[in-house]
């Protein structure tokens, strides 16, 4: 299957100012776009085709600088008088030539819309606030200045071939979607791997989303799990490249992870900006990362049973490692090898990783009850919680989210249960959410995919303070989305014996929602197979440690019912979950 990415993204240089339309038609950009988009049409055969045929050299193979040409003129002068001019060899009348050339200017400028579209631009880092402010204006600006050059030139050469001024005049995204500030770091040798190409990629220290940002991939559902090789050496098998690699430092929960992204699938670079909190210069160039993601390795590094991805651990950081796949390419890969990394590390601290979500919840006049829901992805932990807010506001519910998907469990030195968090941000199902929630959040969120099933979207929600700090847990509850309430099956039910809560939250059972390539009733093993199932074992004792202690400390334990794996309880079932929670909250004694 071809990476189609490679012809549905871009990177423009941001180092070029776009000071006027020639700069914008002179460039490498413009070029590559273009030609990619002639070759398209002749692989479709497209009656678009027709608008080039004059621009073909001996060998009838598109000549660019002609065209380059051509453009140059259409943006000043009318098609009629560029025709007339005689420059160029068009063996069509005027008015069937204007009809030709507007649906291939159409679809060119539609085509230039939908892709991809980042800038990076090479700066020196600063540490001072004032000067990194600086240099994201400058680099803010010249994507405006960007924009306004592509949309001028639309509308320019659209006047020129029909002769007619808009009517309507519509404002849209043209630039990049995203705008990177990069540089090339002098590492210490003392946190150095053996593989020198990790510290000659450029590294991103700043951000800038033009919203709304919206991106396709080429999958929608992730599957498998990743696997540890434990022997496996593979650092110095690769080398990257980097005119193709970005390095992308982040801090998953009290974690620092590098995610070193390939061009290809930048946009899953991106999405991680939305998600978890950006690693300064002062955090990463002064010890060793805790893991590492390379994603879009060769495939020829990749046996048959690591093409979803694998882990391996080197000079004391493990790494996962992730190939060139187009079947991969989806959010969720990235996003669940770098909690699988972060969940491999709490295991051997001794931590109980959890995959759920945990909140502060508060009602008027009541000190606030933490609480910690537990399931695999689809079971309904976020959309229970995203329903509290639809709640009628006589209620007076103020719910802080702390942990939306992935987090851990500890005992401090007083012996109180604390979690952590691991994401400042959540990658949740639209079709899940309260409707029109995504929306509202338009400005700030990333859209995946949203024409699909499975369309998915990633909301800043939490700030790094508050996910990063231990906080107490008051009551756990597991997240059960495949019964139906009923008189046998109530919303809440808490667990009198310890080990059938156990046993319960070790099945991990849910109704598969079409988030994997999972169908039907499922069983992951403590409904986390992001390190849990790889260490089993290890888990299993910690596991067991906790939920004894859990019961000396008189934590609670439940499940809660969502039924959001029942077909017509997508929206009421985590509501009447939401309203059961707060009703529960409200009669703790």
């Amino acid at each position: 299957m071809e990476n189609m990415n490679v012809h549905r993204s871009i990177v423009i240089n941001g180092d070029l100012k776009f000071t006027n339309v020639s700069r914008v038609l002179q460039s490498k950009t413009f070029g590559k776009m273009i030609t990619t988009f002639v070759n398209e049409l002749e692989i479709r055969h497209s009656r678009k085709l027709k608008a080039v045929i004059p621009f073909r050299d001996e060998n009838k193979s598109f000549d660019l600088e002609k065209f380059r040409d051509f453009v140059t003129l259409l943006n000043m002068k009318s098609l009629k008088d560029v025709m007339r001019s005689g420059y160029f060899d068009i063996q069509y009348g005027v008015d069937e030539y204007t009809a030709i050339m507007l649906d291939f200017l159409e679809g060119f400028y539609n085509y230039w819309r939908n892709i991809q579209r980042f800038m990076v631009k090479n700066e020196t880092y600063n540490p001072d606030d004032g000067a990194k402010r600086s240099k994201a204006h400058s680099l803010a600006s010249n994507n405006d200045s960007l924009k306004k050059l592509v949309l001028d030139l639309y509308r320019n050469i659209l006047y020129n071939v029909t002769g007619k001024s808009l009517s309507i005049y519509r404002q849209l995204p043209s630039g990049a979607q995203v705008s990177f500030l990069v540089d090339h770091f002098d590492f210490p040798n003392d946190i150095k791997s053996k593989n020198d190409s990790l510290y000659r990629v450029p590294y991103v220290w700043e951000a800038i989303f033009e919203p709304p940002v919206i991106f396709y991939t080429q999958s929608s559902k992730r599957n498998g799990v990743f696997p540890i090789k434990k022997d496996k050496k593979i650092l110095e098998r690769f080398y990257m490249d980097s005119e193709s690699w970005y390095a992308i430092p982040v801090k998953a929960g009290r974690l620092l992870i590098i995610a070193y992204c390939h061009k290809d699938f930048l946009e899953l670079g991106a999405g991680l900006f939305n998600l978890f909190e950006l690693a300064t210069p002062e955090e990463f160039l002064h010890k060793k990362p805790d893991g590492a993601v390379f994603f879009g390795l060769d495939k020829s590094l990749f046996e048959e049973d690591e093409m979803r991805g694998f882990v391996v651990k080197e000079d004391g950081v493990y790494y996962g490692m992730l190939p060139n796949d187009p079947e991969i390419d989806y959010f969720g890969y990235m996003k669940k090898m770098i909690l699988t990394l972060h969940n491999i590390i709490q295991i051997k601290n001794f931590w109980l990783p959890i995959h759920g979500a945990f909140a502060k919840i508060r009602l008027a006049g009541e000190k606030p009850v933490n609480i910690m829901l537990v399931g695999d992805s689809g079971a309904g932990k976020s959309e229970t919680l995203e329903a509290i807010h639809k709640l009628p506001k006589e209620l007076g519910c103020d719910v802080d989210i702390l942990i939306d998907d992935m987090g851990s469990l500890h005992f401090n030195k007083e012996d109180e249960l604390m979690a952590v968090g691991t994401e400042i941000g959540a990658f949740v199902r639209l079709d899940d959410l309260q409707p029109g929630y995504a929306y509202s959040t338009m400005d700030r969120s990333i859209f995946m995919n949203p024409n699909i099933v499975n369309a998915r979207v990633i909301v800043p929600q939490m700030t790094y303070e508050e996910i990063s700090a231990s906080t107490p847990v008051d009551y756990i509850f597991y997240i059960n989305n495949y019964e139906k309430i009923d008189d046998a099956h109530a919303p809440i039910e808490m667990f009198d014996d310890l080990d059938t809560a156990l046993a319960v939250f070790s099945e991990g059972k849910r109704m598969a929602k079409g988030t994997t390539g999972e169908v039907g009733i499922t069983t992951t093993y403590f409904a986390n197979p992001f390190g849990a199932v790889q260490l089993k074992s290890e888990h299993e004792k910690i596991a067991e440690n906790y939920f004894k202690r859990m019961k000396e400390k008189g934590i609670k334990i439940g499940v809660i019912r969502t039924q959001l794996g029942i077909p017509g309880f997508e929206q009421d079932g985590p509501f009447v979950a939401a309203e059961s929670l707060v009703d529960f909250i409200k009669h703790i004694k």
